[in-house]
């Protein structure tokens, strides 16, 4: 592809993750403060809002898919939230597993979780680099 036929990226879409069972998702994912944008049982997928943007988080029911581990080292998806050692209270309040104890980063902390199908999921705050991070 030369330079004058190259594409320029604009945002996200949607981040799909792959789930067995698409009920039980939805279950885990709302307990962990998700919003469902929307659900299609018919077609095995559910959106899951992040902030007010209109891209989400979608997951995807994969019939063979089993619960399973995460996998060392895996992908991650990382949400910036305003306070990640609170939203670590809130989840262990939900009855969430975190993978870890919080940790610091540069712009601030993070603590991550895994669904049961393995994918890690993280919340990040910029309480260190404030200037860096969204404006709620």
């Amino acid at each position: 592809m030369s330079d004058e036929e190259s594409y320029e990226l604009l945002g996200f879409d949607n981040v799909l993750l792959p789930v067995g069972d698409l009920g039980e998702a939805v279950a885990f994912y709302e307990r962990a403060g998700f919003a469902v944008g929307f659900r299609f049982d018919e077609g095995g997928i559910a959106q899951l809002k992040v902030g007010g943007e209109t891209p989400g988080i979608l997951l995807r029911t994969e019939e063979e898919l089993r619960r399973r581990t995460p996998p060392w080292p895996s992908p991650r998806v990382w949400l910036e939230v305003p306070d990640a050692r609170a939203a670590a209270r809130e989840l262990a309040a939900a009855g969430i597993e975190t993978l870890d104890e919080v940790f610091p980063v540069a712009t601030g902390w993070t603590v991550e979780i895994a669904d049961p199908w393995g994918n890690i999921l993280g919340f990040t705050d910029y309480t260190k680099r404030p200037a860096l991070g969204r404006r709620p």
